[in-house]
């Protein structure tokens, strides 16, 4: 049986201007997740209630499939890191060091040696003052930072922000190295979709405050195809149209190319060569469009962890 290591049923949160939820979401262990979303869909929130800095109005919050109602204990929290979309203000004034030294004694995990590594891996400088330290340097120290706490479920909001493609390209093989290695749970809030291209297991598409759906990332790849194929005129198109329901887009491009968007193409492919109509290429989907097309009602099949798919 899949062990959840997030699980959320019919949590809601109301908003000053919006309302987030209800949610229902489980989350497994020893996988990177990825919330994407827009602006305001609703991602932040759920990493803030996750950590209880926010609660919600309705609904239960399980870790690793046990609830507390009365604030999550000093073992559990000590085993959760966080890093913020902005910069913690506090520790503007410390240097990497010093802010290092003052976090190793609240986690009792710190590898001091793993946080060495990651500082040099990262190209950190030690006794920069992090108000005087670029955004992407900073960004380099927290992830390194929470990283040495080891934890058990790690949540980054937008980790990329601030970093160059060298330093991206190295977050993206140490989040997977370490998730690999210690049986992590990893759930990123990010819209950039190479990283999730990149690092995610599971997509968790966030739209206006609602939770449309979970899938597994891999599964999404080649669902969906657009087509080229040669037509007369327009109304050879509309009756092509009428003859393949379900299918989107159709457009006549240019004098005697149309093209249309289908999912599962193969299965449609032949029945259209047998109404004599030439198919003259296709492409499959990449995958931003494959989560617009989400987001207007096209779902993916999704992942039932209940059923352990």
């Amino acid at each position: 049986m899949v062990q959840m290591a997030i699980e959320l049923r019919n949590v809601r949160k109301q908003r000053r201007t919006k309302t987030i939820g209800p949610l229902n979401l489980r989350l497994p262990e020893g996988h990177i997740t990825a919330l994407v979303g827009q602006n305001g869909s609703g991602k932040s929130t759920l990493l803030q209630m996750l950590l209880q800095l926010n609660h919600p109005e309705e609904g239960q919050i399980y870790w690793f499939e046990s609830m507390y109602t009365e604030g999550l204990p000093i073992e559990l929290r000590q085993r959760i890191t966080y890093v913020p979309e902005t910069s913690l203000s506090e520790e503007k004034h410390w240097s990497a060091e010093d802010a290092a030294r003052f976090r190793s004694y609240w986690y009792p995990r710190w590898d001091d040696s793993y946080y060495q590594e990651l500082i040099d891996t990262f190209e950190v400088p030690r006794n920069i003052k992090l108000g005087k330290m670029s955004k992407g340097e900073r960004r380099k120290f927290e992830i390194a930072a929470a990283l040495a706490s080891r934890p058990r479920l790690l949540l980054l909001d937008e980790p990329s922000s601030g970093l160059d493609p060298f330093a991206w390209k190295k977050m993206i093989e140490v989040l997977r190295r370490y998730m690999n290695e210690n049986n992590a749970t990893i759930v990123i809030s990010t819209h950039i979709v190479e990283e999730v291209r990149r690092l995610a297991d599971y997509i968790v598409l966030m739209h206006q405050g609602q939770v449309l759906g979970m899938a597994e990332k891999d599964s999404l790849y080649g669902l969906w195809n657009e087509v080229w194929i040669n037509v007369s005129d327009q109304e050879e198109l509309k009756e092509l149209t009428a003859e393949f329901p379900g299918t989107l887009h159709w457009t006549m491009d240019t004098p005697g190319v149309a093209s249309f968007v289908t999912e599962h193409f193969y299965k449609i492919e032949k029945r259209i060569q047998n109404l004599g109509v030439h198919v003259i290429k296709s492409r499959s989907l990449e995958l931003d469009e494959i989560l617009s097309l989400w987001t207007q009602g096209h779902f993916p099949e999704l992942v039932d962890l209940e059923r352990g798919d």
